[in-house]
């Protein structure tokens, strides 16, 4: 049985201010959970499952601290509508600002405010082998429970920075940054990219024109049909699919 001062705590983790305070967020279900315990072992405060799943994973368990709950135990912490066997508390995973650019190809977003989009980005980035991705500081919360559940284990793997990216992108010497607009090159034509910076806009605006201006080169998903945009996550996987 939890305490209700325990509840209330794991509780206050689904807002920004007490994440940002005790630089701990939650993440939940057997596939994420799993993957950070192997991923990042060292940031594993501790986990809060139901028997069965403890059972199941005693071998994984060994090395943390874990705490059986009843399901209505983990209901009464748990961030999802319906509860997923198993939630963890985890140190926040320290960002790391690029350096260099040279080599890699490393995403900005600017303004992603959905957070299941900020979390499918992450996983597509991982899928493609991006590590690090630069947002605007207007950008969703990386540690909100909606774009960790997004990210399926991805968050481990990919690092997230936030910053002015006017400043970050300015910069920058000897960079090519691909702007992601309507109207630009047909990224069907290009060839692919080991470098640079690819920038994707706010679900609704697009790239603000003060990062726009800064961009050397644009990238355009070819239109068929009579849709007035993609959603930002979909089109971050067609451009990568075609430059990586």
């Amino acid at each position: 049985m939890l305490s209700k001062s325990k509840v209330k705590y794991i509780q206050s983790l689904g807002q920004k201010k007490f994440r940002q305070g005790e630089g701990v967020f939650i993440a939940e279900g057997p596939k994420l959970v799993l993957e950070l315990l192997l991923s990042v072992p060292g940031n594993i405060v501790e986990v809060f499952a139901v028997k069965e799943w403890v059972v199941e994973h005693q071998k994984q368990l060994v090395s943390f601290t874990c705490t059986e709950v009843p399901e209505q135990e983990l209901e009464k912490i748990s961030q999802l509508a319906t509860p997923n066997m198993v939630l963890a508390l985890v140190k926040n995973i320290e960002p790391v600002m690029p350096k260099e650019v040279k080599g890699q190809v490393v995403l900005a977003l600017d303004g992603i405010q959905d957070p299941g989009n900020l979390g499918t980005i992450i996983r597509i980035a991982d899928w493609f082998g991006i590590t690090q991705i630069m947002c605007s500081e207007d950008s969703a919360d990386v540690f909100n429970p909606k774009v960790v559940q997004s990210t399926m284990g991805s968050i481990a793997r990919v690092r997230v920075s936030y910053t002015s990216l006017v400043e970050w992108l300015s910069g920058l010497d000897d960079v090519t940054i691909y702007a992601t607009v309507l109207e630009g090159q047909d990224v069907t034509t290009m060839k692919k990219i080991s470098s640079g910076v690819l920038l994707i806009g706010n679900e609704s605006k697009g790239i603000s024109p003060e990062i726009l201006k800064l961009a050397n080169a644009t990238v355009t998903i070819p239109r068929k049909g009579g849709a007035e945009s993609l959603n930002a996550a979909v089109a971050t996987g067609i451009v990568l699919s075609h430059l990586i």
